[in-house]
Formats: C-alpha cells, sequence, structure tokens
C-alpha cells in the first residue's frame, strides 16, 4: 500500500513498500523536480532557443509534478508547452488529489492546475490552460508510439537499482528516436553506464550539479 511521506522541503512524495522506493528525492520533491527538470531542463531549452512553444515528453508521469511544475512554468513564461506524458502504472487518485503541491505554490494562480492535470482524461489532449495542454499515456514505454518529435525529455523513471530495466540501451534508444535534433534529455541520475549509452546514441552529455541529497544529475543533447 503506497504511504504519503514528507519531504524535507515540506512538500509530499509517495513510498512504495514493494521497491522500497519514494516517487521523489526525500530532501525535498518540489526542490528536486525544479531544479533537475524544470531549471537544467525547461529553463535552460527556453534561454538556449529562444522558443515560446515547446514540446514535452515525459517518462514516468507519477505523482503528476513535474508536469504541474511545467504548467506554472509556461504561465509565469507566456509560453505554449504540449506535455505528453507516460504512465504504466497510474497511482490511485484520491492519493494524488491529497498531495500539497499546490500549497506549497504560494499563488492563486496556479490552484486548480494540479487538480485540472489530475482530473484530465487519459489517452487524450486536455487545455489546463491557455498556456499548457496535455496528454497522459496509460502505457509503457515499449508500447508507445508516436510520429511525434519533442524538444525535451523528462526521464523519470525509478532509479536504476530498482528499475533496471528502464535504463537499458533499447530503452534510451527509443528515447533517442523521439527527440529532434538539439533535444534535451534530463533525469536526476548520474550513472556511468547512462552516460556512456547516451554518448553512444549520438548525444554531448553533461553531468552537472545534482539537487540537495545528490551529487550530480545528467543533462545530454542530441547532436
Amino acid at each position: 500500500m503506497s504511504q504519503v511521506l514528507v519531504t524535507e522541503d515540506g512538500s509530499h512524495t509517495i513510498f512504495v513498500p514493494e521497491l522500497n522506493e519514494t516517487y521523489h528525492s526525500i530532501h525535498g520533491a518540489i526542490q528536486e523536480s525544479t531544479h533537475v527538470y524544470i531549471e537544467r531542463g525547461l529553463h535552460y531549452l527556453v534561454q538556449r532557443d529562444q522558443v515560446k512553444c515547446i514540446r514535452i515528453f515525459e517518462l514516468g508521469f507519477g505523482t503528476g509534478l513535474n508536469a504541474f511544475l511545467s504548467a506554472k512554468y509556461a504561465t509565469d513564461n507566456g509560453l505554449l508547452v504540449e506535455f505528453e506524458s507516460i504512465e504504466a502504472f497510474p497511482l490511485d487518485q484520491e492519493v494524488l488529489l491529497h498531495l500539497n503541491y499546490p500549497n506549497q505554490i504560494a499563488s492563486s494562480n496556479y490552484n486548480n492546475f494540479f487538480q485540472k492535470i489530475h482530473e484530465a482524461p487519459w489517452d487524450q489532449n486536455n487545455v489546463v490552460s491557455s498556456n499548457f495542454n496535455l496528454i497522459k499515456k496509460h502505457t509503457t514505454i515499449q508500447g508507445y508510439h508516436t510520429s511525434a518529435k519533442f524538444d525535451i525529455c523528462f526521464f523519470d523513471a525509478f532509479a536504476p537499482s530498482k528499475q533496471a530495466e528502464m535504463w537499458e540501451y533499447p530503452i534510451l534508444e527509443k528515447i533517442a528516436s523521439l527527440l529532434s535534433t538539439k533535444g534535451i534529455f534530463v533525469t536526476y541520475c548520474a550513472k556511468g553506464q547512462l552516460k556512456r549509452d547516451l554518448k553512444a546514441l549520438g548525444f554531448e552529455v553533461e553531468s552537472l550539479s545534482g539537487p540537495p541529497g545528490k551529487l550530480q544529475m545528467v543533462r545530454a543533447t542530441k547532436i
């Protein structure tokens, strides 16, 4: 039975006893997602390319935190974000709607984003706001098919020690095929094998400072 835990920055995460793993860092869920996916991923891309329309692919919808923070960022910066996320094992709706992420973001502008994100039907396009469109796909990466190309991938699977198959070369190869040239791959993980595989797939790989509690993270650019 999944349990809601409070992390060090006051925001919630979910603990999965079967894996002995949490969805987010116990050092701070919002802090981790902001550092890895928003600041080192989405914000970096916006600054690099000076674009106003961005397509994001996420592996691991999970608690919806990355989608929520991306919707906030899109609103704050006048962007149009098309966000497509896949999840093989969606969490229980009742648990999700009790997570405290909206309360941790002190602005009424975002109060309804989190609820809209989780109430959005699966496998169809959902307009969360004028700046943020969402498609949640109830599928595995192995079963996922699209002709779309994305500007950035938020790779947010469970850690390699808990879900090793998600970090193997064939999965990373499929992710690479989803990204446009100069597309960004970003993840909290900084394992040596991950970096070697990304380089073999034609990525330029950077090891960046990680969020609190983690020494490094990875950002890779498809070249």
